[in-house]
């Protein structure tokens, strides 16, 4: 029988740790004098405690090593109550928000998604601000963790491709996964940092530089503004370009930037498609747009390029109505979109990877159709594919293409018309952050949207950033009965 103590011993501790977190934006409110902060106040004792009775009633477990059923569960287990305990501000704050718009924001804020019920952003006190970057960076650094030392060893996905990776380029200095976590915390939140000081040497004020370093780095995608980065800026937009790339890249190559080694980033095969791919896409916008007869000039280009990393990457950051670009251009960020960014990386989506196993696997089998005695020996990045890696990959391809087509269904049966309810499917399934049409408001809010909708898309940016296995194994009766 699986023993849930283990599991609600970490899960108490992180959700306690959550409360803790809800200090700095009373701090905040606190100083900025709008009588806000007893929001946060109330929200962190509730959540403390309760995360903190939790882990006392657990703690005689402490000591045993989780199973990888275990790990099963406490991944869901903690993407599913960290979000009910971050709604909490949202409901007792200025937003007023029902729990369901309260937990689809806090969803998407801790899956990275980014997508919004508020608008009306430049109004709300800074701390419900600050709180929106908090759980993105959160997310963030919680999704790279579970990528680097969980999923591998459950198999997931074909991750089990960079299991000894992660652990064998790091062996000799960081043997073990906590010396691991805490190179990664360093290596993220150095990079966190650089991003705050750079946006605020472009012009951003220190608050603001510092919530978008946090969803810029997080690859979230929130805002302190309804206008997001068209408010700011061409420099501005090429730093934050550069800065959702960089989040978007295995982390494992940039915590060994911090040791001078660049090569391995440089040389890295995903590294190396994932910035083809994003040239290739930007110049293929920009000449059919050019073709549509708009200038051929720097700005545009500019606009173009922000656009097209903010959707690779999965961040969905706003820089104008891409829907005005036409039908192609639109398509092109819809599969960009779908593609995502390196495994190990704060991106999300499918990730390139795991196209590069689905189009060597497909390489390999159609050599075989020819010659059907022939050995073929499926190599990436210089080392071979295994067979489960390939299954794994070719699973989890089959799971998010008809999670993305019942979810498009179940989207237009709760009234939504086609356009929102498809891009309303990708957008959540694949993490992304914006959606599309009329329903949508400017400011590129949902708040429009059924409430049944609204559970249907918290769901599926459950499912996509936990990989879908990990969401969909919990529901079979063999996982329960060991």
């Amino acid at each position: 029988m699986l023993d849930p103590r283990p599991v609600g011993y970490v899960i108490g501790l992180l959700v306690a740790v959550l409360g803790l977190m809800m200090i700095p934006p009373m701090l905040v409110d606190i100083a900025e004098g709008r009588e806000h902060w007893p929001v946060f106040f109330e929200s962190a004792v509730l959540t403390f405690l309760t995360g903190g009775l939790v882990a006392l009633a657990c703690q005689n477990t402490r000591h045993q090593e989780i199973s990888i059923r275990q790990g099963f569960l406490l991944t869901v287990g903690t993407w599913v109550a960290l979000p009910v305990f971050a709604a909490l501000p949202f409901m007792l704050g200025e937003t007023d928000a029902r729990f369901v718009d309260a937990l689809f924001e806090a969803m998407s804020g801790l899956t990275t998604t980014g997508t919004t019920v508020f608008s009306g952003l430049d109004d709300l006190p800074k701390g419900l601000l600050l709180w929106r970057g908090i759980l993105q960076w959160l997310g963030g650094l919680g999704i790279v963790i579970v990528a680097m030392l969980f999923l591998p060893i459950m198999r997931v996905g074909g991750m089990q491709f960079f299991k000894s990776e992660s652990f064998d380029t790091l062996g000799k200095v960081m043997p073990r996964a906590i010396d691991i976590s805490k190179a990664l915390l360093a290596t993220y939140l150095a990079l966190t940092l650089l991003c705050v000081f750079t946006y605020i040497g472009l012009g951003m004020d220190p608050f603001e530089a510092t919530v978008h370093a946090m969803t810029t780095v997080s690859t979230g995608g929130f805002s302190t503004t309804d206008a997001s980065f068209s408010a700011y800026g061409g420099p501005i937009h090429y730093a934050a370009l550069l800065f959702m790339f960089l989040a978007s890249v295995p982390f494992v190559r940039l915590m060994l930037i911090g040791s001078g080694q660049v090569r391995p980033l440089l040389s890295d095969f995903q590294v190396q498609v994932y910035a083809l791919l994003i040239l290739v896409s930007v110049v293929l916008i920009f000449m059919l747009r050019v073709a549509q007869g708009e200038p051929f000039d720097e700005d545009h280009f500019r606009h173009i390029a922000f656009n097209v990393v903010s959707i690779f990457s999965g961040t969905g950051f706003g820089d104008g109505d891409v829907t005005l670009w036409g039908a192609a251009p639109v398509v092109v960020l819809l599969t960009v979109g779908a593609i995502g960014g390196c495994t190990g990386s704060t991106g999300c989506s499918l990730k390139i990877f795991r196209y590069l196993v689905l189009f060597k696997a497909l390489a390999a089998q159609m050599r075989l159709i020819g010659s059907p005695h022939r050995v073929v020996s499926i190599r990436l990045g210089g080392r071979p594919i295994e067979r489960d890696v390939i299954e794994s990959v070719m699973l989890i391809f089959t799971m998010f293409i008809l999670t993305y087509g019942v979810m498009s269904v179940a989207l237009a049966l709760t009234g939504l018309p086609f356009m929102e309810a498809t891009t309303g499917a990708w957008t959540s399934i694949f993490n992304i952050g914006p959606a599309f049409g009329e329903l949508v408001d400017d400011s590129g809010a949902l708040s429009a949207f059924p409430d049944a909708a609204k559970y249907i898309m918290t769901f599926g940016m459950l499912a996509g950033r936990l990989e879908i296995v990990v969401v969909y194994v919990l529901f079979t009766a063999t996982f329960w009965r060991g």
